[in-house]
């Protein structure tokens, strides 16, 4: 069956004209698809024959809600999807003054193996395809009555290790047709894959790059993202560098702050010292606990910002969200992955 929701209007086009359909029809099954439908009966405006051959011959990815929890501190919504193969992934709405942004999974697990991340427990499962991802943001808005004006691709997995699928996400959830959400409003996280931020770079799309750091020398970060045993500090800065000189975007680092092992005002003026020559965006984030991990928040997040400050670099620390539900990226799907397993929560 094939997978439309994950073809371009281009396609759906070439799809319908091959069916001796007209090319309009190309363009109102690509409306249906993204306003939500879940099925070709939807469709009122095609024949019973055209929605019965669809019907024959393709699929709508339509995720279930298997978990769903709010936040009562400050609205955060977190949704454990599950897909068709029933796999589960989750989504997180976060409401913000400047709008409501939706941090997306693009992978079933991970294979980075990051230390102190719970999306990684379990390994990697499978990549999601094109449409599994919109219909994150497409099914979170229609849940909720809230209207998303701005992405992350910050959730389960590591966009650049499903690289295609996701720059077919990012080409249908820009399209004017479709929910036009525009490149400067979306976030695309890396661990830190080389080669993949060169490919980016190349493209020079206009979306916002966020290299997950967490150390801004090789022994530390080794120890805890064994991404960086293959790609190094020195080869990812080289990159982000490569990336600024042909996009002319600046980069943001995210740095998970890690008691005793992050933090410390050598590796704060270390981490200054590699990013001198590009902008940068410095964004701490306070460590959650996971308990699969020994690693522990760190105490010295202000004296660190105030370090990096003094170098004359932008630092924010991440505002916590969600604090009364299992916000965290990974957490909702590991607990319900235990609760299959009658495992001990």
């Amino acid at each position: 069956m094939i997978d439309i929701k994950s073809m371009t209007l281009e396609e759906i086009g070439d799809l319908l004209k091959g069916m001796g359909e007209p090319a309009f029809r190309g363009k109102q099954v690509f409306t249906w698809l993204h306003r939500g439908a879940v099925s070709f009966a939807e469709m009122s405006n095609l024949s019973k024959s055209l929605r019965e051959k669809l019907d024959g011959t393709c699929r709508i990815t339509v995720p279930k809600i298997a978990m769903k929890q709010v936040s009562k501190l400050d609205g955060t919504v977190k949704y454990l999807w599950e897909l068709g193969d029933g796999n589960c992934i989750e989504t997180v709405l976060m409401r913000y003054h400047h709008g409501n942004t939706v941090c997306v999974s693009s992978q079933v697990g991970c294979r980075m193996g990051c230390a102190f991340c719970a999306s990684t427990v379990g390994g990697k499962v499978r990549d999601l395809t094109p449409s599994e991802i919109l219909d994150q943001v497409l099914f979170a808005q229609l849940d909720s009555g809230l209207p998303v004006s701005n992405i992350v691709l910050m959730g389960i997995g590591e966009p650049l290790d499903n690289l295609d699928a996701v720059l077919r996400f990012l080409e249908l959830v820009n399209h004017p047709m479709g929910m036009n959400i525009g490149m400067r409003h979306i976030s695309l996280s890396t661990c830190g894959l080389v080669p993949g931020i060169d490919r980016l770079g190349d493209l020079q799309l206009q979306l916002t790059l966020s290299v997950s750091l967490h150390a801004p020398d090789s022994e530390t970060r080794s120890g805890i993202m064994p991404v960086n045993r293959a790609y190094d500090v020195e080869e990812l800065f080289a990159a982000c560098h490569r990336y600024f000189r042909k996009t002319g975007r600046r980069i943001s680092f995210e740095y998970a702050m890690i008691d005793g092992v992050n933090d410390s005002d050598a590796q704060a003026d270390l981490l200054a010292e590699k990013v001198r020559g590009m902008p940068a965006h410095i964004n701490l984030i306070p460590l959650n606990n996971v308990r699969e991990s020994k690693l522990k928040p760190s105490r010295r997040i202000a004296a660190f910002q105030k370090r990096l400050e003094q170098h004359g670099l932008t630092v924010t620390v991440r505002r916590s969200l969600g604090g009364d539900i299992d916000a965290s990226c990974g957490q909702l799907r590991r607990r319900a992955m235990e609760q299959q397993k009658g495992e001990p929560q």
